[in-house]
């Protein structure tokens, strides 16, 4: 297990306001008691009222807000093997969350493994945040550097009918390291449900 940088993930998550905010899509699953999907969304997060933002932004800040090194911890992927889940995922941030048949088998494979009992929500947000390039000073200088494509899952507990609450667990990837994206680490928020990890064989 490595160490989160807090300066990398305090330039990342300022920018979580409904003003600032680099996510360009947000898509999801509503799964009922036995882990099968019970319903669907993708949708430009640009789009969105300002309440929905709001709404959407606190469930995602719950996972990348959370205490780096405590809550948020970093880990190595085991690699991206042909029909793996991370090749999956990797491939889910490559298209911009725009291939509903690559969500639906993200969705399903949770699905799959996650404890059943109690229907839940698997949220997905696709960011795109263009690096400044700084000065050894650390001010900005000029147009950016690398644009850092990545995604946010939160899995919520269902609260009411399309709706969720703040989520039990949920990852970033890739990891932002040294202002710049790193494809070998994730970071997993486990919060109030220790499956990520285990889920994962992390």
């Amino acid at each position: 297990m490595g160490k989160i940088n807090r300066e990398d993930m305090l330039e990342l998550t300022r920018r979580m306001t409904p003003a600032r905010s680099h996510f360009t899509r947000i898509a999801g699953a509503y799964m009922d008691e036995e882990g099968y999907v019970d319903g669907t969304f993708n949708t430009n997060f640009r789009k969105l009222s300002a309440a929905e933002k709001n709404y959407t932004l606190a469930i995602a800040k719950e996972v990348v807000f959370s205490e780096t090194n405590v809550a948020l911890s970093q880990y190595r992927i085991p690699g991206m093997k042909p029909g793996s889940f991370w090749q999956l995922f990797y491939a889910l941030c490559q298209c911009d969350l725009k291939n509903d048949a690559l969500l639906l088998d993200f969705y399903e494979m949770i699905g799959e493994k996650y404890p059943k009992g109690k229907p839940y929500a698997i949220y997905v947000y696709h960011g795109v945040y263009d690096v400044p390039v700084k000065a050894a000073d650390h001010q900005q200088v000029g147009d950016s550097e690398e644009v850092y494509s990545y995604l946010i899952v939160a899995i919520c507990p269902q609260i009411g009918e399309s709706r969720a609450g703040l989520p039990d667990c949920g990852l970033l990837y890739p990891v932002f390291t040294d202002r710049s994206a790193d494809l070998a680490h994730v970071n997993i928020f486990s919060g109030r449900r220790d499956f990520l990890p285990k889920f994962l064989n992390l």
